[in-house]
């Protein structure tokens, strides 16, 4: 063959250039993390006692709302009708929706707010609710990806054979999203505020078993679903920024907060419902969960690419700030893999 001619190096020598190239990814991870944590901590907080009171007049703004029929979700579409917003309720059960509208009108008489059906866990579903709303709406200003499922005891799989809270906390999502993406860039300030959990910080997306196929824990597989959000939420305001979509994207968790969603999970009869009900008192009601929410859906200083919730001990309630975000969630390379995986699983790619 043609070329240059090299002498292999000693063994010793390749392995201690094998180990320096080690050690030069480690501190770049380790940089980029502190980069991001002190770029976080820099930033402006909110207010520690920011209220539904201090929301901006939401008049003239289009929110979409996943999950918004109880829970946090339904408190985010109380709030955001208050406010004068044009509010969208997209979940899985129409009778339930229009249970949600009927509640909301008796508290706001004027409310704009509807119901549309979606199962973030088929994704055929979701690119319906997408094709509708492209059709009926100039622009999306706000969307809220809210619907969650936790923790069910035995391992089930979506319409499209995807572990189910893997398919439902975060596929749908990103599917969702990136289908809505040319409406909200029709927005002078549109927003995607996507939802987190605590459980992040102890979750791993494992690559090599993302779908729970050969162990499943419940929990773990909760936990790796609420990362991957938190990754992806953080990785699409890079993406924002980078092509100039003119979207934030916002990440927020609620702590923990009394709603449905133990229940209809690993069940109250559970080891974990059990010991929740016992502990409930320690929460904070759904209302007070949905703050962090509605602040990045609201404020006009909510910071693109930030990570917010309640700031008490272990952030399960307390007074609103800034979260702790796990060094797991800020790896670009695994953010950059999840992305491409995400396009393939889904059928979906980004403008």
């Amino acid at each position: 063959m043609w070329g240059r001619t090299t002498t292999p190096e000693p063994s010793g020598i390749s392995r201690a250039r094998h180990l320096m190239k080690i050690t030069r990814s480690v501190f770049a991870s380790v940089a980029l993390a502190a980069a991001f944590t002190t770029e976080a901590a820099n930033r402006v907080p909110p207010k520690p006692d920011w209220t539904v009171s201090d929301m901006p007049s939401q008049e003239g703004r289009i929110v979409l709302i996943t999950g918004g029929t109880s829970g946090m979700g339904y408190e985010d579409a109380l709030a955001l009708s208050r406010a004068g917003a044009e509010v969208i309720i997209a979940a899985r059960n129409a009778e339930r929706g229009q249970q949600t509208i009927e509640r909301i009108r008796q508290q706001v008489p004027d409310a704009d707010v509807r119901f549309e059906a979606v199962d973030l866990a088929n994704l055929a579903s979701v690119r319906n609710l997408a094709t509708r709303l492209n059709e009926r709406l100039a622009r999306l200003d706000v969307l809220i990806n809210n619907a969650a499922i936790m923790a069910p005891p035995q391992r089930k799989i979506s319409a499209d054979g995807y572990e189910l809270q893997l398919a439902t906390n975060y596929l749908g999502h990103f599917a969702l999203t990136g289908l809505l993406m040319p409406l909200l860039r029709e927005s002078d300030d549109g927003r995607v505020i996507s939802l987190s959990s605590i459980a992040a910080s102890r979750g791993t997306i494992n690559f090599n078993d993302l779908q729970a196929e050969q162990t499943y824990n419940p929990y773990a597989t909760y936990a790796q679903s609420k990362l991957a959000v938190l990754q992806w939420a953080f990785e699409l305001q890079r993406r924002s920024e980078a092509s100039g979509w003119g979207v934030r994207s916002i990440a927020a968790h609620p702590g923990v907060a009394v709603t449905e969603l133990v229940e209809r999970g690993p069940g109250l009869d559970s080891q974990f419902g059990m010991r929740w009900a016992e502990d409930r008192d320690e929460y904070h009601s759904a209302a007070q969960g949905a703050l962090s929410t509605l602040y990045a859906a609201t404020a006009p200083e909510a910071i693109g690419g930030a990570y917010y919730g309640p700031t008490g001990e272990e952030e399960k309630r307390g007074p609103l700030g800034f979260a702790q975000t796990p060094e797991t969630a800020t790896t670009r390379a695994d953010a950059d893999k999840l992305w491409q995986l995400s396009e393939r699983l889904t059928g979906v790619a980004y403008p």
